[in-house]
């Protein structure tokens, strides 16, 4: 038997770094000046704590590009590196300095806001460059600069370097099929992206600024102006600092920052703030959001320690909160996993709870705290809280309290306020509450006028989840039903102990049916005979309240397979008490009662919005003669 050590080989490591290791290219700059960040942060934290003794200062990172020699340059004025460290650091791929260093100083350096978890990030220069030059000194005024300089090969070079200040200097020689990264455009595109909020400011060239006129400045006279450094990004963002060193105005002014070609101001914001057991901080902001489903999601940023990841937080953030805008920022999320390994990750669970908890928490604040200003945003708001009360039970328990029912005349009552308000009139007759909702307040008004004449509070419920959200009310609550105002005649969503009498004989009925199934189309509409007032609509269009709901939740995922494809089919409810409807009973021309239930029917089918094309063309010809 025989034992020995598995010898990986670098021999092809930059070919496979180049294709595999990651798939978007441009991350390399995000990367490098990740590793600048880090190398800056490592000395802060060292002169912090008194290990070493050199002026900290006001360091900066400097991207330059020279286009004319391909180069990229990454300075920065950190740490620095020894030839001694560029050998263990550099040359033993995948050994990561940032994680050595937070082991050492795990206790003091918690805060330091050293990124650390990109493993090979120095390596992915190679994908962009066909040579990596680094020149380094380190901190340590003993020690001597070091000048390495790879092929991307696994042969290098590493030797003195003249260089006096401290930190390092990457230069990236651009390969032929990179030569985009040698646009200044292009560059401030990534930097933007990807850094937009690093903590060690970023210099890219310079810009011109106009110093404002002293006081005692002479008229006409010019102000002067003055070359400074062009810092493309904001080293302290908003979610940063604690909530009570900020203003609303702040809150604003950085979501202006984070989405500049948004104009429409948030309705609110929830500050993300917490250290234990995980570390996440953020800001999620509350756009206007109506009644669109289909509205752009993924604008929520993910960052971890001001570094930006991505802005598909899908796993991380609960998917009805996805709708959402800000950022959140945290070390403890796992980064180029799967779906699955995210959803499975402890502290995930635990950040998307809490987000969860924290968003529930703002809502009921806001509630409790100005009723008047949250019922004013409630349209903006609700397809959230109703997705939200879908698909996440904890958050369903919470938004009982404050997810608003407004009425069709603009009152908005609490599930608990709405069921006290309609339990005595909308009780039927086996003791079950039967909630009135209608989706379209013109649409459906002769309906909604028929249940108010009863005395009947009716809702307006019009957001394009509503049938899953009342099938889940259904389900939570004891002994409640809900009945959109068109499902059938008043009499029948609620029906009480008494009956009307209808004055037509078993026989007559008969008859009637008789006569309406020869003319009213049998694949669209089912006769019913219903005894109703004298004052009700002699025809009156429904569409049953199971078949539609079914359909509806089909139509936006849910709902009970293949039901989405049924054709359409309503009830022709008839009042066999109206004086017209004995009209058509006794008329004796074949032809003048088939005109009689066509414009019935016609006028019925008006009301719901189902009569156009030529059978609206037919109806409107057919009523000018009937008035000659």
């Amino acid at each position: 038997m025989a034992t020995g050590n598995i010898n990986v080989s670098v021999e092809n490591i930059f070919p496979l770094i180049k294709k595999f290791l990651y798939s978007d290219h441009e991350i390399f700059l995000r990367e490098l000046i990740s590793n600048a960040t880090d190398a800056t942060l490592k000395l802060k934290h060292l002169t912090s704590i008194g290990e070493v003794s050199v002026e900290y200062g006001n360091p900066i990172i400097e991207v330059k590009v020279d286009k004319e020699g391909k180069k990229l340059h990454i300075i920065d004025q950190g740490i620095g590196m020894t030839s001694e460290e560029i050998q263990k650091y550099i040359n033993e791929v995948a050994f990561s300095g940032a994680e050595e260093f937070l082991e050492k100083y795990k206790d003091s350096a918690k805060d330091s806001g050293i990124i650390g978890h990109f493993g090979l990030g120095f390596y992915s220069a190679f994908m962009v460059a066909e040579k990596v030059e680094i020149i380094s000194k380190s901190y340590n005024e003993d020690a001597k600069a070091a000048h390495w300089i790879c092929d991307g090969s696994p042969q290098f070079t590493l030797e003195e370097h003249d260089k006096t200040d401290r930190g390092t200097e990457i230069i990236l020689h651009i390969a032929e099929d990179s030569t985009e990264f040698l646009e200044d455009a292009r560059i401030r595109e990534l930097l933007v992206k990807y850094n937009k909020f690093m903590p060690i400011p970023i210099k890219f060239g310079t810009k011109e600024e106009t110093l404002p006129l002293p006081e005692d400045a002479e008229e006409g006279a010019e102000p002067e102006k003055i070359t400074v450094d062009n810092i493309i990004n904001n080293p302290n963002p908003a979610w940063t600092k604690q909530p009570a060193d900020l203003e609303e105005d702040d809150y604003k002014k950085f979501y202006r920052e984070l989405y500049p070609m948004q104009f429409e101001e948030p309705l609110f914001n929830i500050h993300l703030n917490v250290d234990y057991p995980f570390n996440l901080t953020g800001i999620l902001y509350f756009p206007k959001l109506g009644n669109d489903m289909n509205m752009q999601k993924d604008r929520i940023q993910l960052y971890q320690n001001q570094v930006f990841v991505t802005d598909n937080v899908e796993g991380i953030v609960p998917e009805f909160l996805t709708m959402l805008k800000g950022v959140i920022d945290s070390p403890d999320i796992p980064l180029n996993v799967s779906r699955s390994y995210l959803q499975a990750d402890g502290n995930v669970k635990k950040i998307s709870s809490y987000i969860t908890r924290k968003v529930a928490d703002k809502l009921t604040s806001l509630f409790k705290n100005n009723r008047e200003d949250f019922e004013a945003k409630w349209n903006d708001i609700k397809i959230v809280i109703e997705y939200g009360m879908l698909s996440e039970e904890k958050f369903f328990d919470k938004a009982d309290k404050f997810a608003l029912y407004p009425s069709v005349d603009g009152t908005y009552y609490t599930y608990e306020e709405l069921h006290e308000k309609i339990k005595d009139a909308q009780t039927d007759k086996d003791d079950k509450t039967i909630i009135l909702y209608a989706s379209n307040k013109d649409q459906q008004h002769s309906y909604i006028e028929a249940a108010k004449e009863k005395g009947y509070e009716v809702l307006l419920l019009d957001s394009p989840i509503v049938s899953h959200l009342i099938q889940k009310l259904e389900t939570s609550k004891e002994n409640i039903s809900f009945a959109r105002v068109d499902a059938d005649h008043i009499d029948n969503l609620i029906k009480k102990d008494e009956e009307q009498i209808s004055k037509l004989s078993d026989e007559e009925k008969e008859t009637l049916k008789t006569t309406l199934t020869e003319v009213v189309p049998a694949d669209k509409y089912t006769v019913q005979l219903e005894a109703m007032d004298s004052n009700a609509s002699p025809f009156m269009i429904t569409q049953p309240e199971f078949m539609r709901r079914m359909k509806e939740m089909q139509q936006t995922g849910g709902g009970m397979f293949g039901m989405g494809n049924f054709p359409e089919m309503y009830n022709l409810v008839v009042n066999t008490n109206h004086e017209l409807v004995g009209q058509i009973l006794n008329t004796k021309t074949r032809k003048k009662q088939e005109r009689l239930i066509k414009q019935s029917l016609d006028l019925a089918r008006l009301s719901q919005n189902l009569l156009t094309g030529e059978e609206l063309t037919q109806f409107i010809k057919r009523s000018y003669e009937m008035i000659k």
